[in-house]
């Protein structure tokens, strides 16, 4: 196996770390306020394991965060090479991918834009939940660009095609789900909203 760990999964490994303390949290803390153990923090913290897409929306709820944002963060460095720079090539865009699904996320905005825009690609038969504390304090829309989405929002369920958006209204539980046999490419836009 090799010792070559991935610039994104170091990058996570550090803003994960820093966030944490930041706040001065232990990691019995930080596990205590995401749902996450101790021993999954400690090894993403120490570039042992890159977290899932679960495991960074329970992370970023705790931060008050959005995954947008702890992800952009960690991209921000590989993704902009020089603060002058406004274009931004495909080739150089960070990809992030979920271990555990294939999801894979690409930041499109740098982190010093005051917008979040995300391109995703959910594989076939793929589905990402996120807690409602991973929206709070923002405001998403969903644009799908190819195939289906079946958008669960708490017990509401959308099936959302090629060409469709939604505005995701006040936090709730939400599952991102691919229940066709082709991929769905969808993008996300965020904004921070003042604590109401």
């Amino acid at each position: 196996m090799s010792n070559i760990v991935d610039p994104l999964v170091r990058q996570i490994a550090a803003r994960v770390r820093a966030e944490r303390e930041r706040r001065r949290w232990t990691l019995a803390q930080l596990a205590e306020a995401s749902g996450v153990s101790q021993a999954m923090i400690s090894r993403i913290e120490r570039e042992e394991s890159s977290p899932t897409a679960v495991v960074l929306g329970k992370l970023s709820a705790a931060f008050q965060l959005s995954v947008s944002s702890l992800l952009a963060s960690a991209e921000g460095e590989a993704a902009v090479a020089d603060e002058g720079e406004r274009v931004r090539r495909e080739a150089d865009a960070a990809v992030w991918r979920d271990p555990e699904t294939g999801y894979r996320r690409r930041q499109i905005t740098s982190p010093r834009f005051p917008t979040e825009i995300a391109e995703i690609r959910l594989p076939a038969g793929a589905q990402v939940p996120y807690p409602a504390a991973a929206f709070a304090f923002i405001r998403q829309l969903v644009w799908v660009l190819d195939g289906q989405l079946t958008f669960h929002e708490g017990d509401l369920v959308h099936r959302l095609h090629s060409g469709d958006t939604i505005e995701l209204g006040e936090p709730a539980p939400r599952t991102f789900v691919n229940d066709t046999d082709t991929e769905c490419r969808y993008v996300v836009v965020l904004a921070r909203h003042p604590q109401p």
